[in-house]
């Protein structure tokens, strides 16, 4: 397996691999310990459809459907569709705003993701250069930022994410098409807390597991604390040195791992510039089988 790694000691592209076809155990092997190692993987020039995306990323973890219940493939329902594209009569055939903010897919859900899988199939441009691209930022390097007073203080102590914080923050945008949760919706998808620090389960590095898009309360804390320390956390993830930016081109497949990441999805396109995207959810089932709480 052919890798180049990218500059800042985050992402790598694989180059002359075909997802279309069967992946043997060595090759899957190769894979995760190279998703592990480098956080995200670029995968180009594939040609892929729904039931080959799916093909591969199930090979991770199970898959996820999203509990909002929209814009699914056809055929597999966990295959979701990103796009601001609408049909002849103007209905959406994709969610538009996915991720265009700071976050990790699923902290807010007990059972963690493991990694994203996505595949471009439409991608804008403008005066040559691709728009809508997808920034990254390390949670182990930001971890290893944390200053050892602060690491010593919050040793053992647990963050509540929530579902409701993102999806409520976008729904207040300019523009937002997303329909307020209904009960049974959040109901589905309670606060529920994680261990801020977490073992990564492929490399053993520790990596801070609390992000901008859903943490909402250090539950040890005061309310007044956990506001201050998650400020200064947050601010600190994002520094520029810990950020990648891929630049999207048709046929990239895009994975990441959602324990040592968190990206935001950069929306600098307009509708009439369209974005067409699959995208799979990997659960952390074969890493985390009984909950966070087990590896701290």
């Amino acid at each position: 397996m052919n890798i180049n790694i990218n500059q800042g000691g985050i992402g790598a592209q694989v180059l002359g691999f075909d997802l279309s076809r069967q992946m043997s155990e060595e090759e899957y092997k190769q894979i995760e310990i190279a998703l592990g190692t480098h956080s995200v993987l670029c995968f180009p020039n594939q040609r892929l459809d729904s039931t080959q995306l799916k093909g591969f990323a199930e090979r991770f973890g199970t898959l996820e459907i999203n509990v909002a219940n929209m814009y699914q493939d056809v055929i597999h329902p966990e295959v979701m569709i990103l796009s601001n594209k609408v049909d002849d009569s103007g209905k959406p055939l994709g969610l538009k705003d996915a991720g265009q903010d700071w976050h990790t897919d699923m902290s807010y859900s007990k059972d963690i993701a493991f990694a994203n899988v996505l595949y471009g199939v439409e991608i804008p441009h403008r005066e040559g250069k691709p728009l809508g691209n997808t920034a990254f930022c390390s949670t182990r390097k930001a971890f290893e930022a944390i200053p050892q007073d602060l690491k010593d203080q919050l040793k053992g102590m647990t963050v509540t994410h929530d579902f409701a914080k993102f999806w409520d923050n976008m729904r207040k945008r300019p523009g937002s098409l997303r329909s307020e949760l209904s009960a049974a919706q959040r109901a589905a998808k309670p606060p529920v807390s994680h261990p801020i620090f977490l073992k990564h389960p492929i490399t053993g590095d520790h990596v801070l597991y609390a992000n901008p898009g859903y943490a909402v309360r250090i539950n040890e804390l005061s309310e007044q604390e956990s506001d201050r320390i998650l400020e200064l956390l947050f601010e600190l993830q994002l520094r520029a040195e810990f950020q990648y930016q891929h630049r999207w081109r048709v046929g990239d497949v895009l994975m990441w791992d959602n324990i040592s990441t968190l990206h935001n999805a950069v929306a600098d396109y307009n509708s009439d510039e369209h974005r067409y995207i699959m995208r799979c959810q990997v659960m952390a089932d074969l890493y985390f089988p009984n909950g966070t709480n087990t590896r701290k």
